[in-house]
């Protein structure tokens, strides 16, 4: 029987975290997340304001006590002055993956030029893939479908979970076996 998957998901955002917003960034990961897996997963959830120590605690929490093999974050990756997120990653991550943000500013070049202005970045903590996206929930679909073909893989080598996706829907790559 297949083991569930527990993927973390964070929108760190002030004003969705007070009841201001929606949370439809959030939303938003969970319904891609459900058109791309075919593995059983639950997600464990977090609407948090833009605080830097807050969000690393929600990013260790995840990551060391609850198990989740991957963490989406959503928002405070931009320029302004309260956008922390990449910095909380950083400090709670032992390996940074800059090659995640720079395919995902690729993307949003095609649609925007203030792609440029986005931080976006990953790193891995323990056996924990952490990725942040922007907050904007047509943004976080073009940057899902640039960066997760590579995300099976990564957590194959991080001795993660075989995560096992819809192929009418997106394709994991992993290297063919010699």
């Amino acid at each position: 029987m297949e083991q569930t998957v527990r993927i973390g998901i964070i929108n760190v955002s002030d004003r969705a975290s007070k009841g201001i917003y929606e949370d439809l960034p959030g939303k938003a990961i969970v319904e891609t997340l459900n058109e791309y897996l075919t593995n059983p997963w639950e997600k464990e959830y977090a609407v948090i304001p833009d605080e830097q120590p807050l969000i690393e605690e929600t990013l260790k929490d995840m990551a060391d006590r609850k198990g989740c093999c991957l963490i989406v974050t959503c928002g405070g990756t931009g320029p302004a002055v309260r956008d922390v997120t990449p910095e909380a990653t950083e400090a709670v991550c032992e390996k940074m993956m800059p090659g995640f943000g720079e395919r995902m500013r690729l993307e949003s070049l095609k649609y925007v030029p203030t792609a440029i202005l986005s931080r976006q970045t990953a790193g891995i903590r323990g056996k924990t893939l952490i990725l942040n996206l922007p907050g904007k929930p047509r943004s976080i679909r073009q940057c899902l479908d640039a960066v997760f073909p590579a995300i099976p893989y990564c957590l194959d080598l991080l001795d993660g979970p075989y995560l096992e996706c819809n192929e009418s829907v997106i394709k994991a790559f992993r290297p063919q076996s010699k």
